[in-house]
C-alpha cells in the first residue's frame, strides 16, 4: 500500500514533484528504482511493460528503457546519472531517444515542438518507521497538459511500483 498526495507543479519552474509514502523498507524501495529485474515489474504506465531495461548505475553512466503501450508503440528514454547516493538518493538527466540510446526530440513521438531536449530527475527516499518516503523531483516539463499527462503516468506507475513491493 502507497499513500499518495497530489502532483504540485511550478509552472514558472517547470517542476513536477510527486511524494508517495511505500509500506516498504527504504533499501527494498531504492532497489525498485536501480535493478533492472525489479524495474520491470513497474516502470511505465498503467498497461505499460518494460521490454528493454538497461542500468549503469554509477555517476556517468547511462540508462535505456523503452515503455511499449499496449497497443505495441515503443517510447524509448535515457539518461546519465549525475549524482548517485545509496540508498538516499540519485539525480539523472532524462531524455526521449531512440532504440540506440541517441537522444531524440520529443516530436520523434508526436509531442510538442517545446518539450526540452533533457529534463532532470532526483528521487529521494526517507526511512519512516520501517516505511519509506520517496519524493520524485522532475524539472523542465513544458508547462500545461503535458506537465498533467506527465503527473498521471508517474502516478499509475508509482501505483504499480506499491504492488510490486507487497
Amino acid at each position: 500500500m502507497a499513500t499518495r498526495n497530489n502532483p504540485a507543479t511550478n509552472s514558472a519552474e517547470r517542476e513536477l514533484v510527486i511524494t508517495r509514502i511505500f509500506d516498504a523498507p527504504r533499501e527494498l524501495v531504492w532497489k525498485a528504482w536501480t535493478e533492472p529485474e525489479q524495474l520491470r515489474h513497474w516502470w511505465g504506465p498503467k498497461s505499460f511493460t518494460l521490454p528493454v531495461c538497461q542500468v549503469d548505475l554509477r555517476v556517468g553512466g547511462k540508462y535505456l528503457f523503452c515503455m511499449r503501450s499496449p497497443d505495441g508503440q515503443n517510447y524509448y528514454s535515457t539518461g546519465v546519472y549525475q549524482k548517485i547516493d545509496p540508498p538516499n538518493e540519485f539525480v539523472c538527466t532524462d531524455s526521449f531517444a531512440d532504440e540506440k540510446g541517441n537522444v531524440v526530440p520529443a516530436s520523434h513521438y508526436g509531442l510538442d515542438e517545446d518539450f526540452p531536449l533533457e529534463l532532470q530527475v532526483t528521487v529521494t527516499f526517507e526511512e519512516i518507521g520501517g516505511k519509506t518516503k520517496m519524493t520524485l523531483k522532475h524539472v523542465g516539463l513544458p508547462a500545461g497538459e503535458t506537465a498533467e499527462q506527465t503527473a498521471a503516468g508517474w502516478n499509475e506507475s508509482f501505483d504499480k511500483l506499491a504492488e510490486s513491493l507487497k
